[in-house]
């Protein structure tokens, strides 16, 4: 079964922020990532496979004014 983003949904039960916090990640479909509320970090999700690296993120309020 395949869940949001090509994702399976165990999967994205367990997934989590790889910061020290280690957040459960919430999915925005529309922007193709996975977000943490914690830290406001956005994870590419490429090819139905979460990018989970601090160094590939992005803090959603850079560049974003309606953050």
């Amino acid at each position: 079964m395949t869940g949001p983003l090509g994702l399976d949904p165990a999967l994205l039960e367990i997934l989590a922020c790889p910061d020290t916090h280690h957040s459960p990640l919430e999915v925005d479909e529309a922007a193709g990532e996975l977000l943490c509320t914690t830290c406001d970090r956005a994870f590419p999700v490429r090819d139905g496979i979460p990018v989970l690296l601090l160094d590939e993120a992005r803090h959603r309020s850079e560049g974003d004014p309606t953050s």
